[in-house]
């Protein structure tokens, strides 16, 4: 097991290093017996876990990025918690009897948009793994891939999403709908706090919840079930990855 480990990370690390660097790791690698009796090579491991990075990323990002992939899933964006003193008291004020129905959709449908910006950015940290990252993805089990993606990736994604969220509200009306419903409660008599009329930062850190969560399930569908590893090398690799 120790001698896979070694190998994976190798395979992983050779494709961020300078000349010097992958020098040296090619002269470890010489010194550790290639692999037999169909264990997959060190070559195979590290290229086995990019393609189930990549697989499990693809599939997430297009899922979410289509029509619908936040809002009729279990990734759907909800309002706040406290936006629900708003749509509660504006459920009799006319042309507010929707708004917390319309205001969802428009929200998710923005994050939806802003999640086709994810796939790039992910194959980056993807292939910028070190050896200690690659150690730590191997041996972590569950969702470390994920966890490991998350940290490297989170503010960059953030940047990107948050622009294409707010344009993406604004083409859906988003914006203007929610601060007229929060203006308009602001302005009723007696009403406790104040209602936020900005809620591009909310869909942003959801939209970015969402998709690190179906990264997650289908990272570890990867590692869990045979039928969700759909190429040989996948198979080959992961099947002896215990």
């Amino acid at each position: 097991m120790f001698k896979k480990i070694i190998l994976f990370a190798l395979a992983i690390q050779l494709t961020s290093c300078s000349t010097a660097q992958l020098g040296g790791i090619l002269d470890q690698v010489s010194k550790i017996p290639a692999a037999t009796n169909g264990e997959p090579s060190s070559q195979e491991v590290g290229s086995g876990l990019k393609e189930a990075l990549n697989l499990g990323i693809g599939k997430g990002v297009d899922f979410l990025s289509a029509k619908d992939g936040y809002y009729k899933s279990a990734y759907k964006i909800l309002l706040p918690a406290d936006a629900q003193k708003v749509v509660t008291k504006l459920r009799n004020i006319p042309g507010f009897d929707k708004v917390e129905e319309i205001a969802i959709e428009k929200m998710n449908h923005a994050a939806e948009d802003a999640a086709v910006k994810a796939k790039p950015i992910f194959i980056k940290a993807i292939r910028e793994m070190s050896f200690a990252d690659a150690w730590n993805i191997l041996t972590g089990g569950k969702g470390a891939a994920t966890s490991y993606l998350k940290e490297k990736t989170y503010q960059t994604l953030y940047s990107e999403f948050n622009p294409v969220v707010v344009e993406s509200l604004n083409k859906f009306g988003a914006v203007d709908y929610w601060a007229q419903a929060a203006n308009t409660y602001n302005k009723l008599p007696f009403v406790s706090g104040k209602a936020n009329p900005r809620i591009d930062d909310y869909v942003t850190s959801k939209a970015l919840d969402g998709l690190f969560s179906m990264v997650t399930e289908k990272e570890n569908d990867i590692r869990q079930n045979p039928v969700a590893r759909t190429t040989d090398l996948l198979k080959k690799v992961f099947s002896r990855a215990k």
